[in-house]
């Protein structure tokens, strides 16, 4: 699922965050753990990778990371409130330096006029900074759009990293 430009991004992106002993954690709803997958594929993660949490339903995401449920009823779970407590949640849960998330409609079912199949929200926590969210749609079928969740994902932690 994974392709070979994903994982060496992800091997470059774990030898920056280690070069500056920064830690990670992610939390993650439409890839199913796909960003910790391709982070931990990289031998040496442990040293980075703190903690990862897949929260695939809205109970999952109020129990692991702190959305209040008025959040998720006002907003939907996809959504850039959502994307931007999951984040800061699985920061302070973790206790890691950074924490991104991802909440979105991989389809091919699930989508609306107001929401359609590839919309994803992407959130970034650093400690010490603003919080950031990134609305994507992407197109292709699910297994596309969660690899282009992943590749987003990975970017944004390089950008908040530095």
């Amino acid at each position: 699922m994974l392709n070979p430009s994903t994982l060496d991004e992800a091997a470059t992106l774990l030898a920056a965050l280690q070069a500056k002993g920064l830690t990670l954690a992610t939390a993650e709803s439409c890839t199913g753990g796909l960003i910790a997958a391709a982070l931990t594929a990289i031998p040496g993660s442990s040293a980075t990778v703190l903690a990862g949490y897949v929260t695939y339903s809205n109970d999952a995401k109020t129990r692991l990371v702190g959305v209040p449920a008025t959040m998720l009823a006002t907003h939907g779970a996809v959504s850039d409130p959502v994307a931007r407590q999951m984040a800061e949640g699985a920061l302070a849960d973790s206790g890691a330096d950074i924490a991104v998330s991802c909440t979105g409609i991989a389809g091919p079912s699930g989508g609306s006029a107001a929401k359609p199949v590839g919309l994803v929200f992407i959130g970034c926590a650093r400690r010490g900074r603003t919080t950031r969210a990134e609305r994507h749609v992407f197109p292709g079928d699910r297994g596309a759009i969660r690899a282009a969740t992943v590749d987003a994902a990975l970017a944004l932690i390089r950008r908040l990293s530095e």
